[in-house]
């Protein structure tokens, strides 16, 4: 694991990981919590997570014309990934995707569009994938509106199926963690081994 890597998850586990009894958006129970949005509210892990998915991007030679996913949960994340992108000569784009259309004005599920055309291939960010509810959302979204969702981004992937739902969508999965890598860093660091 990098140094950036590691230098994140120190600070989710630290800002966004707690341990009791959880009811989830996706309805399941759980004993532990991760809450990201004071990670994703933080300055240094906002750098972070927009310099790990530009990496990401640049290493798998990915090429997106667009990063969104479904608002208000991946509004940080996307603004994240299109600076630091920018920065990296990565032209790319962010737009907001509502649950439902906007009631006035437009009434856009999309915000941004003028920056894409029909066919416009686009990045899918998500904070915590659980059964990947919220972002298969965004990419039903973005396949009604005529664009093309290709991948989906999470800064942590829970292990309850949400990869799977993905693969039967057609759309390629990466998560920079899994909550095996969370548990097991947390155990680490709040149970160090003597001896």
């Amino acid at each position: 694991m990098n140094e950036q890597r590691i230098s994140l998850l120190k600070i989710i586990l630290q800002k966004s990981y707690r341990e009791g009894d959880f009811t989830l958006s996706s309805g399941l129970k759980s004993s532990f919590y991760i809450d990201l949005k004071p990670t994703l509210l933080h300055p240094e892990s906002a750098e972070l997570i927009g310099a790990l998915c530009t990496e990401w991007i640049k290493e798998e030679k990915l090429n997106f014309h667009g990063v969104g996913g479904l608002t208000l949960g991946a509004d940080p994340i996307v603004m994240a990934v299109t600076l630091c992108a920018y920065r990296e000569g990565i032209i790319m784009p962010a737009t907001m995707i509502r649950k439902e259309p906007k009631k006035h004005g437009t009434s856009r599920y999309i915000e941004g569009v003028e920056n894409f055309k029909a066919g416009d291939t686009f990045l899918v960010v998500e904070d915590v994938v659980t059964t990947g509810g919220s972002a298969k959302k965004a990419v039903e979204i973005l396949r009604a509106e005529g664009y093309q969702p290709t991948h989906v981004f999470s800064l942590v992937d829970r292990e309850a199926g949400g990869a799977e739902e993905f693969k039967k969508l057609g759309v390629h999965f990466h998560s920079l963690y899994t909550l095996t890598e969370l548990k097991e860093m947390y155990k680490r660091l709040h149970h160090p081994t003597v001896g």
